[in-house]
């Protein structure tokens, strides 16, 4: 069952956000472990821009997190940063996820490029995602399923989320923690993800969204019930959040 969250605006979606990510930490850090994190990023930040200079309102996970991590209260050493999905390109590419994260949010915490666990750019997709199980299993027991702390998720206007896209056969991969992919309908087209098993194994999930952008892809997954990637994240022993504002959940009434 999700948990939905509406909040009046953007600012209330960032703070409710930060309020999740703060517990999920020092929880886990209280019992002492160190904070796995998954991140997305949903759409970069030139893309948002060019919405706003047609009126369309919203905001970025990266956003959210740059103006409202600052403000929490937490070790940051125990932080580790994984990533939900990445694109198999060079770190200084706008379409790195790493490298969306190192140039908005790095300089914002007190946080250093050693807490996050990246890809090897320089590998194909299959090799990536092998490395990436393997550099995985240095914080998750190898014989079971990983169990990250926190994912925040993004989503598309076509309701995927990581890199898990309607009708593609990943939906369906139940072995593997980490998947290769070089068909992703949206460029670039070679990009790894994690799987609905790793997913769904997480003590929490949340997706983060504000702007009348996101109102339909809200109402069509969270009313409408339709079969998309994001509705299929359901943490099988965990929770789930969906943190809105208003204008995302005006399809909800």
């Amino acid at each position: 069952m999700a948990n939905t969250l509406i909040e009046l605006d953007i600012a209330g979606v960032i703070a409710r956000l930060s309020s999740i990510i703060e517990k999920s930490a020092n929880d886990a850090i209280k019992s002492g472990d160190v904070f796995k994190i998954g991140l997305s990023v949903e759409y970069f930040l030139l893309f948002q821009l060019k919405l706003q200079l047609f009126g369309v309102t919203g905001g970025s996970l990266i956003q959210f997190l740059a103006e409202g991590l600052p403000t929490i209260t937490t070790d940051w050493t125990k932080w580790r940063f994984f990533f939900c999905d990445e694109r198999i390109v060079p770190f200084d590419s706008n379409d790195s996820t790493y490298g969306q994260y190192k140039l908005h949010l790095m300089d914002k915490l007190p946080i250093t490029p050693e807490q996050f666990v990246t890809i090897n750019p320089e590998f194909c997709a299959v090799e990536a995602a092998n490395d990436y199980i393997k550099k995985m299993s240095v914080y998750f027991p190898p014989d079971s399923l990983p169990r990250f702390d926190l994912l925040l998720l993004g989503m598309g206007p076509d309701g995927h989320t990581c890199s898990l896209f309607p009708g593609h056969r990943l939906l369906e991969e139940t072995n593997r923690w980490v998947c290769p992919i070089n068909d992703s309908p949206k460029p670039p087209s070679s990009r790894i993800t994690l799987t609905f098993s790793v997913i769904n194994n997480a003590k929490a999930c949340v997706f983060a969204a504000a702007g009348s952008n996101k109102a339909d892809i809200v109402k069509r997954i969270l009313k409408l019930k339709e079969n998309l990637p994001a509705g299929r994240v359901q943490p099988s022993n965990g929770s789930l959040y969906w943190i809105l504002d208003k204008e995302a959940a005006s399809g909800l009434e």
